[in-house]
């Protein structure tokens, strides 16, 4: 479980970079709404004591108990079905002994861990339709419970990490281009469904949501989150107003953008950091995704690069999405940017994912 590890080996630069961008995200949010900026400061300190003693773990002893966690997270996701706390049309959070959080986010890292296993321990028989069916209806069940609760951005994000893990993992070309030949028209005559005005495959808000990406002018209530967004981003210009502004000017000292601190985040960055900040948190973002691509490489095993990969694949592809979304050029998804937005659950969970690839870092392939 724990092994003599070499100091020369833990990967500073990756922590430097979690840390570094954690930061700005704590000094903005405290902008944003200062009544939190207190427990995500909570949040960084509890997410670098999980990493820490995570990332002196072997993962490979971690691994063993794989397939614990993965009841362990269908058990919590199932909570929320039973005893959730309903709040703003959805029911994601749930309380035990008194601590409040959100199982889906544990859920993503929990996947990573479990895929890392499973795909190791059957790599030779990867292709075999038993085993690709096996994979898909483990993943399914997390997924189907993500997506009632509702929460679709986080069952898409899943999903595509999912995807990544079993592509990284070994899957056929063949395969692979097989599933394209048939994904893409299916994803055209899903799409061209679901902006049917009598549709019933999306929830009434999701639909809403999508319509006023496409058409703004017709769903103004909708769209306004959106486009105050771009104009809080625009407004910033080279290097931003200013943390805790009082210009009377802003976007976010008017209001116009609710619940700034979490899914909106990026775009008081943009306003208060300008472009500047904005290109900062970008960059952060794309050396935290580099470093763990660049663990996965020196892996000793094919579990440790899923890890680092599946890591690299979560926090891309959501801050690909949040960014996205504010600046206009996705509908509104509900997703959080990692490390800046607010929300322990979140913020921990990464840190623990970290932690995971710190120690696949700490026992390179040896040549």
């Amino acid at each position: 479980m724990l092994k003599q590890y070499k100091l020369r080996s833990y990967n500073f630069r990756l922590v430097f970079y979690v840390v570094t961008l954690t930061i700005i995200g704590i000094l903005v949010i405290g902008s944003a709404r200062e009544s939190v900026q207190d427990k995500q400061i909570l949040g960084l300190f509890l997410g670098l004591a999980a990493m820490i003693v995570i990332s002196l773990l072997d993962y490979s002893f971690i691994l063993r108990f794989s397939w614990l966690f993965y009841i362990f997270n269908i058990g919590l996701l199932l909570l929320v079905k039973l005893m959730g706390e309903h709040t703003k049309g959805s029911t994601r959070w749930i309380s035990i002994a008194g601590v409040r959080f959100q199982p889906s986010e544990l859920s993503k890292i929990i996947i990573i861990l479990f895929y890392a296993y499973f795909f190791m321990k059957y790599q030779e028989n990867l292709n075999t339709l038993k085993i690709l069916a096996m994979s898909f209806v483990l993943a399914g069940i997390p997924l189907v419970l993500i997506k009632i609760q509702p929460d679709l951005s986080t069952t898409i994000v899943t999903a595509l990490v999912f995807v990544s893990l079993l592509f990284i993992a070994g899957l056929s070309y063949k395969i692979v281009f097989g599933v394209l030949a048939v994904s893409i028209p299916a994803v055209i005559i899903f799409i061209s469904m679901i902006l049917q005005p009598d549709q019933k495959i999306l929830d009434p808000y999701q639909y809403k949501r999508i319509m006023a990406w496409l058409q703004p002018e017709k769903y103004a209530d909708a769209a306004y989150q959106q486009l105050n967004s771009k104009m809080a981003i625009g407004s910033g210009q080279l290097l931003g107003k200013g943390l805790n502004n009082s210009q009377i000017t802003s976007v976010k000292n008017g209001n116009f953008i609710s619940e700034p601190q979490t899914d909106f985040i990026f775009s008081i960055v943009g306003e208060e950091l300008g472009f500047v900040g904005a290109v900062a948190v970008i960059v952060l973002l794309l050396l935290i995704v580099l470093e763990c691509i660049f663990m996965a490489r020196k892996a000793k095993d094919l579990a440790g690069r899923l890890i680092c990969c599946g890591m690299a694949s979560l926090i891309g592809f959501q801050a690909f999405v949040n960014i996205c979304v504010t600046t206009g050029l996705m509908p509104n998804t509900g997703l959080t940017l990692p490390f800046v937005s607010y929300g322990l659950t979140s913020l921990v969970s990464l840190f623990m994912g970290i932690g995971f690839v710190l120690n696949v870092g700490l026992q390179p392939r040896k040549y």
